[in-house]
């Protein structure tokens, strides 16, 4: 049985009526029961890459309060408050470079003066560099040490936008500051107690430089950093990175066949010093063997530790490092960078979804962070936008030789935690002549309101 409206009712509805008529009349932007935008990011028409949820097609990527919100096929446009045309490039996880180097670590600061302790130019450069390639996670490669580690969190860490964390070196001074030689200085229990102290940032231990062509003595026996850099490793549960130079007393197959653990990861694979390539072209069965074991290789590419005679040659022959890396420092930003290192991957002929899983998913599993490098759902929206570019190319290697290919990987835009932090080609921005009006005005005073042609955060 029908109700018969009270009073009320016909009250209520007779006085929105009126609202609506009035609002209609008078253009008002008004509406009634407007909702807030169901994300407030929305990539549109991107091709997914994201190894760690075995996705590899067009989706569209949504975003909400700096989480990821959806990766769902055909969401509609009017669900976000800010969309972003990716069509035709492809969308993966932020990339994560586990070999990168911030701060001073142990360079003093008057690394310049003549009576300084040491006179290497800091290794650290800015952080954020890493941001122009789609990187939303660093990891420094033991720049710093016990004794040095609190600088480079308070100098570095803190203030950095993308992520960064650290292999903390085995030398409690940490590199350049003349003192990776001096066993007193590896201390495997202070080393420990630092990564005890600080586990949400530091990942690891990393051992480097020691005693690559002195003639050993009582001191400096062969194996010492690695053993102490492995004693670090066990006491706090965390992985090792090995810089490692071979001799005849402490060969490479020793280091990769048994003193490494499960887990533990040797960077520079692709060094000139290692005999990854027999000298009949064949690749060392030792590399097999040792990843059977469990042992990762790390590119960590550098301005001395890649040579496209080992990485050419071990690809064609089915092996490709477990995960890129720059090992970007002071000595080599210029010249190198992960879309870089990666390209020259892409260019060998590693297909693009692997090169992916090696910059995401993979690292993210060596350092032991599996909430990084994917974009599941609830994840921080750490993202890369990346073009594949077809053309004619060239790239060289430490050893001062060319590789030519016609591929190219280039960073279009980085998210990071929702933040739109690079984005040069204004992907996510409108035409300048079409811009609100507030981008027209005229600040009178320094703490106006910018001209900015939308309120997304890039900050």
């Amino acid at each position: 049985m029908k109700q018969k409206k009270g009073p009320m009712q016909n009250w209520i509805r007779r006085s929105v009526a009126i609202i609506v008529f009035i609002a209609s009349a008078l253009g008002s932007p008004v509406k009634l029961c407007a909702q807030a935008p169901r994300y407030d990011l929305l990539l549109k028409g991107g091709h997914v890459i994201d190894p760690a949820n075995h996705i590899d097609e067009v989706r569209d990527v949504a975003v909400l309060q700096g989480k990821i919100a959806a990766v769902e096929k055909n969401i509609p446009p009017g669900q976000a408050g800010k969309v972003v045309d990716v069509s035709n490039l492809y969308v993966t996880p932020g990339l994560i470079d586990i070999h990168y180097h911030v701060g001073h670590g142990g360079a003093p600061l008057d690394w310049f003066a003549v009576d300084a302790r040491a006179h290497a130019l800091p290794l650290g450069i800015p952080a954020d560099l890493a941001l122009q390639s789609g990187v939303t996670t660093i990891v420094d490669a033991g720049t710093s040490g016990a004794e040095t580690f609190l600088q480079e969190k308070e100098e570095v860490i803190d203030r950095a936008k993308v992520r960064v964390l650290a292999f903390l070196n085995v030398v409690a001074n940490g590199m350049s500051g003349g003192l990776e030689q001096s066993l007193d200085q590896m201390d495997s229990k202070l080393c420990a107690a630092t990564i005890k102290k600080y586990p949400d940032l530091i990942v690891g231990v990393k051992t480097a430089h020691y005693w690559t062509k002195e003639t050993w003595d009582a001191e400096h026996v062969p194996w010492a950093a690695v053993d102490r850099a492995i004693e670090c490793g066990t006491l706090a549960g965390v992985p090792v990175m090995f810089d490692f130079w071979p001799r005849p007393e402490r060969t490479y197959a020793d280091l990769i066949l048994n003193k490494m653990r499960p887990g533990d990861i040797h960077t520079h694979v692709f060094a000139q010093q290692f005999p990854i390539i027999l000298p009949d072209g064949k690749l060392n069965p030792i590399m097999a063997e040792a990843r059977a074991r469990g042992v990762i290789f790390d590119v960590g590419h550098g301005s001395g530790s890649f040579w496209f005679r080992n990485a050419v040659t071990a690809q064609k022959q089915g092996f490709v490092p477990d995960s890129m890396s720059t090992d970007l420092h002071s000595g080599n930003y210029t010249v190198v960078s992960m879309n870089n290192v990666m390209s020259k991957f892409l260019a060998m002929g590693v297909p693009l979804d692997d090169i992916i899983r090696r910059s995401t998913v993979n690292p993210a599993s060596e350092i032991h962070r599996p909430e990084l490098g994917t974009l599941s759902l609830g994840k921080d929206a750490d993202i890369a936008v990346l073009e594949v570019m077809k053309g004619h190319f060239s790239y060289i290697d430490s050893g001062v030789a060319r590789m030519d290919g016609n591929v190219k990987l280039a960073a279009r835009m980085t998210v990071r935690a929702g933040h739109i932090l690079y984005d040069p080609s204004g992907l996510s921005m409108v035409e300048w002549d079409k811009a609100r009006p507030q981008y027209f005005t005229v600040p009178d005073r320094g703490d106006s309101l910018p001209a900015r042609a939308d309120d997304y955060p890039r900050d």
